[in-house]
């Protein structure tokens, strides 16, 4: 009995709706993607020529010159420089610190809006699947239901036909959504890492430098 009156209230409910919730969904993970991807556009930073100009300007002019480099550099590099040698001043222990936790709090930053594409890519497939089985289930009824002179195979086949399409297009608006959330994280992961890379040159200097104070 419960079987029965779910069945039915589903062929009641019928799977336009599914589609409907899939394009929505495809719209906001293509919204996250251009959202993303202008914002490591904007915060793309060339690591070698920022590298060779901040070497240069510790060598020349210490701290001050340094600070004029990575006053407007964008990124997480930026960010993380930035907080390097405004803690210049702590020791190498407590700039090491700083590096790392602005290196978290940047990673929060980047990663900001990625669980959405995470949550289309692995969720899209199972809503298509749901409205392809809510499709199969009105297939079967209208096969019940079909008059005596009518082809019962073709009636099945087409309704059954119009019920995959939801899979199809679970797994079109997936595909893209997986393929740029793993774009991203990588993005993010090389980002960090010539953040990283950046702040240990000045660790590097630092530890060099006469009458700086270790922690």
């Amino acid at each position: 009995m419960l079987t029965e009156s779910l069945a039915h209230f589903l062929e009641r409910l019928g799977a336009e709706w599914v589609l409907w919730l899939l394009v929505g969904l495809s719209v906001l993970s293509v919204g996250v993607m251009v959202e993303r991807g202008w914002f490591l556009r904007r915060n793309r930073v060339d690591v070698d020529a920022l590298t060779a100009r901040l070497l240069e300007a510790l060598r020349r002019g210490g701290d001050p010159a340094a600070r004029a480099v990575v006053a407007d550099t964008p990124g997480m590099a930026g960010a993380v420089l930035r907080a390097a040698l405004d803690g210049w001043h702590d020791g190498v222990e407590a700039v090491e610190e700083i590096v790392y936790a602005v290196i978290g709090r940047e990673r929060v930053r980047y990663d900001r809006y990625l669980s959405i594409l995470g949550t289309v890519a692995g969720n899209a497939p199972f809503v298509g699947l749901l409205g392809t089985v809510i499709g199969v289930l009105n297939a079967f009824g209208q096969l019940a239901g079909a008059l005596e002179g009518t082809s019962r195979t073709e009636a099945v086949m087409g309704s059954i036909a119009e019920a995959l399409v939801a899979t199809a297009v679970g797994l079109a608006v997936a595909i893209p959504a997986v393929v740029a959330y793993n774009m991203f994280k990588r993005q993010i992961r090389v980002v960090a890492s010539d953040a990283e890379s950046v702040a240990r040159l000045v660790l590097a200097h630092l530890k060099t430098t006469p009458g700086r104070r270790e922690s």
